[in-house]
């Protein structure tokens, strides 16, 4: 009785555990920083000689990246990284 019982919460808690893995949050796409920040740290990676890299850098460098407008959260909070509170809102 013992193993059976054993058993039976082995294998509900192996379904449980396979039914919160398909709880995963959705992909976003990358913002153009972190797509830059991304193309840099491939670039340190590829073994370049050092003229090579630094061409390539200097490259990447040039490239404007694409400032985005601040954007409101879901909850209708101004985003924290763009709004920095002054002394004049303190107080």
């Amino acid at each position: 009785m013992n193993r059976l019982l054993a058993f039976a919460m082995l294998l509900s808690v192996a379904v449980v555990s396979g039914c919160a893995a398909g709880n995963h949050p959705e992909l976003r796409p990358y913002t153009a920083e972190e797509t830059h920040q991304l193309a840099l740290e491939d670039l340190n990676r590829r073994g370049l000689s050092y003229d090579e890299y630094q061409a390539r850098k200097n490259q990447l460098m040039a490239q404007p990246q694409i400032q985005q407008a601040p954007e409101f959260d879901t909850r209708g909070e101004f985003n924290a990284q763009v709004n920095a509170p002054t002394k004049a809102r303190q107080g």
